[in-house]
């Protein structure tokens, strides 16, 4: 953004790489979750597959009014998806899966 912004002002979110990503990470997540059989493991999966799609959007929304709001609920977002990037490698690992290379 040419302001300086995270994310687009006051909404726009729905236009980023990183949300239709995040929308894209929460649907396989539910997928893929709806196949396990650790309950706790899998909604905390899909919780934290949720929550960084919405903090994105919740950011982005609150970038009209708030730039510390923004960059807050971005760092949410971040955080999220890395906690729910560690749950896919511990499945992985557990199961002696080999790791993508990106």
């Amino acid at each position: 953004m040419d302001d300086g912004r995270l994310l687009p002002k006051g909404g726009g979110y729905r236009r980023l790489l990183s949300f239709r990503n995040a929308q894209i990470i929460y649907d396989l997540t539910v997928a893929f979750c709806y196949l396990s059989r650790d309950a706790r493991t899998t909604d905390q999966m899909v919780q934290a597959a949720r929550s960084g799609k919405q903090n994105i959007a919740e950011g982005s929304m609150a970038s009209a009014t708030s730039r510390e709001t923004e960059i807050k609920l971005t760092n949410v977002a971040r955080a999220s998806l890395e906690e729910l990037l560690l749950d896919y490698e511990d499945y992985l690992r557990m199961r002696g899966l080999r790791l993508w290379d990106k």
